[in-house]
């Protein structure tokens, strides 16, 4: 079962966002993360454990806290397809149907903001700094759907693994380096390739040093403008 964290007061919501960056205070943003946490439910899951089913009423949305959190669907053949993983500070379960389309499950143990969706149109209506911020979190789940459309429709394995890699160490801001929570099934579940597809393309890039991997969720690139080379072709 999950945990359930109390909501916090406007003073301890502070709190919560006072590592903010200055950029995201000189942009009005934190108001809006202030918003968030008044209205919603922290929660605590464990790694593998779900968040939501295909098929459960879509009646909130989550923001991710800490951990990560994969979105995924398990197809007709009994194939699953991970379209999404979603770190601190993302958001996810914008379902625009009743029943959830996807389900999603933590990756690592996780915290996770719980909105309300009623809460949350109110707070739309009421409040225009929460509803920029909103907007910008939806063009940023659209931006990342377009991403992701157009790395399956890369050619080969060794251009899907790059593009994955650099995505990640840009979206960490991370530049020398990329951490990765997931494990390689879930790679290749996200990229549309085998595990031993993903393995071997890793392997690869290791025997041609442009990365090196000091464990298995670590990947320090070695060579990231043959790395970007690769993924950009």
């Amino acid at each position: 079962m999950y945990r359930q964290h109390a909501n916090l007061s406007l003073d301890a919501a502070s709190q919560v966002w006072q590592q903010a960056s200055a950029e995201i205070v000189r942009s009005g943003q934190l108001d809006g993360l202030i918003a968030i946490e008044r209205i919603g439910t922290r929660m605590r899951f464990f790694r593998d454990q779900e968040i939501y089913a295909e098929g459960d009423q879509g009646t909130c949305w989550f923001k991710v806290i800490s951990g990560t959190v994969r979105i995924s669907k398990l197809l007709a053949d009994g194939r699953r397809h991970i379209t999404e993983f979603c770190f601190a500070g993302d958001s996810f379960g914008f379902d625009a149907f009743e029943e959830r389309v996807f389900s999603a499950e933590a990756v690592t143990d996780a915290t996770v903001l719980r909105l309300p969706r009623g809460a949350t149109e109110r707070l739309i209506e009421e409040d225009p700094v929460f509803a920029r911020h909103l907007r910008g979190e939806m063009l940023r789940s659209l931006d990342a759907a377009q991403h992701r459309l157009f790395l399956l429709g890369r050619m080969t394995a060794c251009e899907r693994v790059a593009a994955f890699l650099v995505e990640l160490s840009e979206r960490h801001d991370t530049r020398h380096r990329v951490d990765l929570p997931m494990s390689r099934c879930d790679i290749a579940d996200h990229l549309g390739l085998t595990v031993e597809t993903v393995c071997r393309v890793l392997s690869d890039f290791k025997r041609r040093r442009l990365i090196a991997a000091p464990n298995a969720h670590r990947m320090e690139f070695l060579d990231r403008e043959a790395l970007t080379a690769i993924a950009e072709h």
